[in-house]
């Protein structure tokens, strides 16, 4: 690659880290880490009760979309995997914005779904075209190597993605129930870039938070500066191993740049109206992290069977567990202050991009 290029996207990479701290650092004081960051408790505005439309903008920290049937024939075509047959035409980027819309959502961190896997042009197309309402987390390749891997959170960054995911599930088994280590290699790689360049690493222990823990730990402890985000609860089960992955869930908090996603509700072996989610994971959660440390989210389009009233009602099912004082935080603000405001785009799309 010619020097004048990589000095530009060098050049064009500094640019969107600085516009990240800059936007997060607290007035007056000198802003190093994330883990710095999440020890200010910002201030949250009064609300009505029960109302999901606060001071703050609502964001849901955590959905996917995908083509619907007629998009993947004509240009974005599935990976390895198809969607659910019943959700197939309901996760579109246009039938999102509708919900969101109805539910009165102002913005989304779309999380890239394993339907398109590393194939991230979907959700880059939903970006550019809806800049003010998304933002993106990409999906990370275990195949890479360092290198290459950095190389390719450099790349997302550049054209606007905010966080990255770790789904251990891609990286190579070695037992019955145990994958290679996130924390070693081109893992550990992007994890300690994504403290430099100030974004998040989500991970989605979906076979439970027992089989990823020390793993967990062996990241926070090789680069503490990096936000590292638990997505659905930790995926902490209510039953007798959920039990004991919740109370090690709850040590995490000794490490400030932990945050937990109060997100996907119907993962946790419970029915609707979740009553069981609520008294024994998220207001435990509440206690021990706090808001400042908890971000909503739905896991749409799953949701949209999971409830009567589909998007909406389980936005405002969620709203109305949290305490007034504490809704904007959750509701909103946790994630504008970990992904940057939504409603200002890190990079505005060219017309011939879209």
């Amino acid at each position: 690659m010619p020097i004048s290029i990589i000095v530009q996207q060098h050049a064009l990479l500094r640019n969107v880290v600085q516009r990240r701290l800059q936007s997060r650092r607290p007035a007056g004081s000198i802003f190093s880490t994330c883990a710095l960051l999440l020890t200010v408790t910002a201030s949250s505005s009064s609300v009505a009760a029960m109302s999901t439309h606060t001071g703050r903008k609502v964001i849901d920290s955590h959905l996917h979309v995908w083509a619907n049937s007629l998009e993947a024939a004509n240009g974005f075509p599935y990976v390895d995997q198809d969607p659910p047959a019943s959700l197939q035409n309901l996760a579109s980027t246009e039938e999102l914005v509708k919900r969101m819309e109805d539910a009165k959502v102002d913005g989304t961190l779309i999380v890239q779904p394993i339907n398109h896997k590393f194939d991230h042009s979907y959700v880059l197309k939903a970006m550019k075209l809806h800049p003010a309402k998304f933002k993106g987390m990409y999906l990370h390749d275990p195949s890479l190597s360092a290198e290459e891997a950095v190389t390719k959170l450099e790349d997302f960054a550049l054209q606007g993605f905010v966080g990255v995911r770790f789904n251990p599930y891609l990286w190579p088994k070695i037992g019955d129930a145990s994958w290679s280590p996130m924390s070693e290699g081109a893992g550990l790689a992007v994890y300690k870039r994504c403290a430099e360049l100030n974004m998040p690493v989500g991970i989605m222990c979906f076979q439970g938070l027992d089989k990823h823990y020390d793993d967990i730990l062996h990241l926070i402890a090789a680069s503490p500066d990096t936000c590292l985000i638990l997505d659905h609860f930790g995926f902490t089960g209510l039953d007798e191993a959920g039990n004991a992955a919740f109370a090690d869930l709850l040590k995490l908090a000794k490490f400030p740049n932990v945050i937990i996603k109060i997100s996907a509700v119907f993962r946790l072996k419970d029915e609707f109206p979740f009553e069981r989610v609520k008294e024994e994971r998220f207001l435990p959660l509440l206690q021990t992290f706090g808001a400042d440390r908890l971000m909503f989210g739905t896991d749409f389009p799953y949701v949209l069977e999971q409830h009567p009233d589909g998007y909406q009602g389980i936005v405002q099912l969620m709203a109305s567990w949290i305490p007034e004082n504490d809704r904007d935080q959750i509701m909103g603000g946790t994630a504008e202050r970990v992904f940057d405001h939504w409603g200002e785009p890190v990079a505005k799309p060219k017309d011939e991009e879209l």
